[in-house]
This record gives structure tokens, C-alpha cells and sequence, in this order.
């Protein structure tokens, strides 16, 4: 099969983990391992998150004094597609897999007139005490957010439209590679009525993004991996359930927040209506189990949802993450 995986940028430096390359490194080691299997008897295409990446990376550009301006985002994705893509791309043939593996840094088309850029929802950067978020963000005129118990910056995240270098990576599949591509969604760019593309402040959700790439190669299918063993009904209390299975016809009222869970699940929606194969969201150490439907939580074009939460059509549950 052709299988898309997005792995999420949490996943590769866990909340609270000081942002010290060695600890990433060892989480990408993990990551590797566990998408070998895959790579070895499949044809992969790997997408990973950035934000905690970009955000320290901004972090840091916004406190160097010898900087008359920060570094704009869509540089800062820059950076961080090459430094994740390498790790990804040396721990892959560490792990074992002889395939070619190339690490692209790739662009991703938005509208410059997209309203998510009076809207910003994509959390970057560590989470903070409330008090100390506001002090930065009075400082460094940041817009942020909570997130659990914990507040962050937030940034535009606008749709993606294209990935520029989209023949490119299609010629590598024809030629038995893996590609890692659209990191941190893909570096954020728009094009003027001449064709040339500028960046844009923004970063763009890889799951968006990573939901694109599928349906553009003719994936068969879409895996998010994360931090997460599923999709949870009442995420966060002690009545927490897994939703094994998930189909585009229920008719739910559900609330997927903005900024964690809300983006996979679209992502999953519009390759599944795309394209009617199924996708799936799961933990990144159980890739494997998550393919083969034995973990994490299914997407499927129709029949019935997950009965053993005893979500119907009508229901209202609470989902995060």
C-alpha cells in the first residue's frame, strides 16, 4: 500500500520536556523504529508537526539582540523541516530500512486572503503558567490560548492549497523512495498574478497538509500519529473512552478543539470523502496496530459509529485530543 503518516510535533518533544536535541533525537530513534515495519512492506510518505520546534525557534529569534527583526515563520519552518527531517530521515536507515530515504524541504500554497489569519488557532511553542503567557505575550505581541492547563502562543494556521514541489515527490515515489515532506505543514507561501511566491507569516497544520499530499499521490491510506492511543469521548475525566470508529454519515454534534484534535479529524474527513479509503488516528509506538485497525481510532466512509461508547446519531460528546 501507499500509506501518508503525519507524525505530530508533540509527539517528537513531549509537553514539559526541557527542547534539548538530545531528548528529541531519542523520541525520533522511537519514531523510526516504530515506522520501519511500515516502510520496509509499504510505499511511505511521512509529514511531521513543528510546534513546539518553530516556537522555541521564534522564541529564541525574538530575544537575540543582534537582530534588527525576528525571523519571519516561514523561514523558521524552513529551519525546522531540515533539522526534524534529518533526524527522521538517519534514524530510518539506523532502524533498518535500506530503501532511499529523502528529506525534502517543501513549500505549501495558502491564500493570503484566508481567514484564518484574523483567526490564529496553531499553537506554537511551550505551554506556560497563564500569568507568565500574558507577560509574553504583552511583550512579544503574541495572541495565545489555552491548552489543557497550560497557555501558548497561537499563530495563523491558513488551508493549504498546493504543495509547490508536488512533482518532485511524486517522482520519488515512482522510484521506490521514502519521502519526508510537508514538514511543519510545509513552508507557508503565496503567489502573486506574476507566479512568483513570496513567504507568509503563518504556520501551516500538517495534518492539513498531510491530508492534501494523500490525495494528491493516490494514497491508500492516512495515518496521524500522535501522542494519544485515540480519539476520546470526555477526554480528561475519569469516564474517558476510546472512539474506535468514526464514519463521515454520523451525525454527531461534536466539539474537536482548534488547536489539537479538531485539525486531525477534519484531515481524516477530507481524505475519506476524497477518496473513500479509510484513515485512522492513533499513538506514534503503535503505528503498526494502528494500520491494521487493532488501535487507535478509524475513519471510515459509512456505517455505523463506535457502539461500544454508545455514540449514536444525535449524540453530543465531548472529544479532545
Amino acid at each position: 500500500m501507499r500509506i501518508v503518516v503525519a507524525i505530530g510535533g508533540n509527539a517528537l518533544l513531549r509537553r514539559g520536556e526541557r527542547p534539548d536535541a538530545t531528548v528529541q533525537v531519542d523520541h525520533i530513534r522511537a519514531a523510526a523504529q516504530a515506522l520501519a515495519p511500515l516502510a520496509l512492506r509499504h510505499e511511505l510518505i511521512i509529514c511531521h508537526g513543528n510546534g513546539p520546534q518553530v516556537g522555541m525557534l521564534s522564541l529564541e529569534s525574538e530575544n537575540d539582540p543582534e537582530l534588527t527583526h525576528p525571523y519571519p515563520f516561514d523561514a523558521l519552518v524552513a529551519q525546522t523541516q531540515g533539522m526534524i527531517g534529518y533526524w527522521l530521515a538517519r534514524s530510518l536507515r539506523n532502524a533498518g530500512v535500506s530503501k532511499p530515504v529523502m528529506s525534502l524541504v517543501t513549500q505549501t500554497l495558502v491564500d493570503p486572503s484566508d481567514p484564518a489569519f484574523t483567526t490564529p488557532a496553531k499553537f506554537v511553542g511551550p505551554g506556560y503558567p497563564y500569568e507568565q503567557a500574558r507577560q509574553l505575550a504583552d511583550r512579544h505581541g503574541w495572541t495565545i490560548a489555552a491548552d489543557g492547563d497550560r497557555w501558548r502562543r497561537v499563530v495563523a494556521s491558513p488551508a493549504p492549497q498546493r504543495i509547490i514541489e508536488q512533482e518532485s515527490i511524486d517522482r520519488l515515489l515512482d522510484h521506490d523512495s521514502i519521502v519526508i515532506c510537508g514538514g511543519g505543514g510545509g513552508i507557508p507561501v503565496a503567489e502573486d498574478g506574476a507566479g512568483q511566491l513570496r513567504g507568509v507569516e503563518a504556520v501551516v497544520d500538517k495534518d492539513a497538509t498531510a491530508a492534501l499530499l494523500a490525495v494528491a499521490v493516490k494514497a491508500d491510506r492516512l495515518l496521524i500519529l500522535t501522542d494519544v492511543p485515540a480519539v476520546m469521548e470526555r477526554f480528561g475525566t475519569p469516564q474517558a473512552t476510546p472512539l474506535r470508529r468514526l464514519t463521515l454519515d454520523t451525525r454527531e454534534t461534536r466539539h474537536f478543539p482548534a488547536g489539537s484534535m479538531g485539525p486531525k479529524i477534519a484531515a481524516c474527513r477530507h481524505f475519506v470523502g476524497t477518496t473513500g479509503r479509510p484513515a485512522a488516528i492513533g499513538a506514534l509506538d503503535a503505528a503498526a496496530a494502528v494500520l491494521a485497525g487493532d488501535a487507535g481510532t478509524v475513519v471510515v466512509p459509512g456505517g455505523p459509529s463506535d457502539a461500544g461508547t454508545g455514540v449514536t446519531a444525535g449524540t453530543t460528546a465531548e472529544l479532545a485530543h
